[in-house]
């Protein structure tokens, strides 16, 4: 009778079970934008490329292969010999084909609010006052534009400024905006990224006064474990005091006061949902590190749910140099 081999890399349908199989014995591996088997050395980048590395082990067929856990890349435990896991199947797995693991705890019930929220109003983008006096070899202050002031008169009928309105992201080796799609790998790469957005350069700003408080933006980046999501934003000495951080099931609210008038405040529509008693924060003195507890074992892809472009991100820490 013809069955079907579960060994990965294999899976030919056979009746002779004394027929050579060729298979990966290791773990596949997903990292940084790497692709690979934890059994051989080739690392491709198209998932493609991927399925066409060549198995590395000749052996018998299988039909009772198990389930490899993934490999970890970091952490405590990481360089350590690791024997492969035995793991169950997914518990569930979601039309657009994220899988849980585990048995997923009941959310909470949330009676809704009898008053919607209020809209969220868009900051007006911040321009240059009409009788600012430009310096020579000034450059332009917005993301992604690199224009510089070469003097004389200015022709503000003619200018175009192309940036990105959106803040800079950095997460698990690939860079960005948050404004657009476009994702790479390297920091060169990520300089050239062309902007999304056009309007008239920002060479010095309108003028703030000393009791003025100035909103900043700050970097941000996540990992994820089965039952974690740790969230670290880079702002630098944050006044402990009035910083003020709230949980909530699917949204993550933050403001954070800094030195000379600045404050970084935003709130974050959350990607999967989390258990708001179980998530702690901590202040340090360049970043404050969130940790967000999961209410199910679903993987993240990304941090916030406006985000989410159906890519698959390994779980697990980023691996340090």
């Amino acid at each position: 009778m013809a069955q079907k081999c579960t060994h990965k890399g294999c899976e030919k349908t056979f009746t002779d079970p004394e027929e050579p199989c060729t298979y990966h014995p290791g773990a596949p591996i997903f990292h940084e934008g790497q692709k690979g088997w934890q059994c051989c050395k080739p690392r491709v980048l198209s998932f493609d490329e991927f399925l066409t590395i060549p198995p590395c082990t000749t052996g018998k067929h299988s039909t009772t292969a198990p389930t490899l856990a993934p490999v970890q890349t970091s952490g405590p435990n990481a360089g350590s010999s690791q024997k492969h896991l035995e793991v169950s199947a997914p518990s569930s797995t979601s039309a657009d084909g994220i899988e849980s693991y585990g048995t997923p705890k009941p959310l909470p019930q949330i009676t809704p609010s009898a008053t919607p929220p209020p809209p969220k109003v868009e900051k007006p983008l911040e321009q240059d006052p009409p009788s600012a006096v430009i310096p020579a070899g000034a450059k332009c202050k917005r993301n992604g534009c690199n224009a510089v002031f070469e003097g004389g008169n200015r022709n503000l009928d003619n200018e175009k400024c192309v940036f990105h309105p959106g803040a800079p992201i950095f997460h698990e080796g690939s860079k960005g905006y948050l404004c657009c799609k476009r994702r790479v790998l390297e920091f060169d790469e990520f300089l050239k990224i062309s902007g999304c957005a056009k309007n008239k350069h920002l060479f010095v700003g309108a003028p703030k006064s000393e009791e003025e408080e100035q909103l900043v933006e700050c970097r941000n980046d996540f990992y994820q474990t089965y039952t974690n999501v740790i969230v670290s934003i880079f702002a630098k000495k944050v006044e402990k005091e009035s910083a003020k951080i709230v949980f909530e099931q699917k949204e993550l609210s933050v403001d954070l006061p800094m030195p000379d008038s600045k404050r970084f405040k935003i709130t974050y529509p959350l990607y999967g949902p989390i258990d708001p008693e179980k998530s702690t924060y901590k202040i340090m003195g360049t970043k404050v590190e969130l940790n967000l507890k999961k209410a199910d074992a679903t993987s993240w892809p990304t941090l916030r749910s406006d985000e989410a472009t159906g890519e698959i991100i390994q779980i697990g820490k980023p691996a340090t140099a």
